[in-house]
């Protein structure tokens, strides 16, 4: 199962790869990734190791931060 920091990342780079008017295959062809790579990686069901972040912020010229979507945080219950 997915955690929700994973799925929201996955969302995040179809984001970026819609934004940028390119398919999955193209995405992976410019990261050098496999096109089943970047479908499970939006789909939240591959870890994403640092390598990989910076070869799709590579293939998509931004940051590797603008992928990260903000992580909330929970509040303690009982203080």
């Amino acid at each position: 199962m997915a955690s929700v920091f994973g799925r929201q990342f996955g969302l995040r780079v179809r984001e970026l790869r819609e934004r940028a008017g390119i398919s999955q295959e193209a995405l992976a062809d410019r990261a050098g990734l496999h096109r089943t790579h970047i479908s499970l990686i939006e789909r939240a069901q591959r870890s994403v190791r640092i390598e990989t972040i910076e070869k799709l912020a590579h293939a998509l010229r931004i940051q590797p931060a603008e992928m990260m979507p903000p992580i909330r945080f929970r509040q303690k219950r009982g203080r």
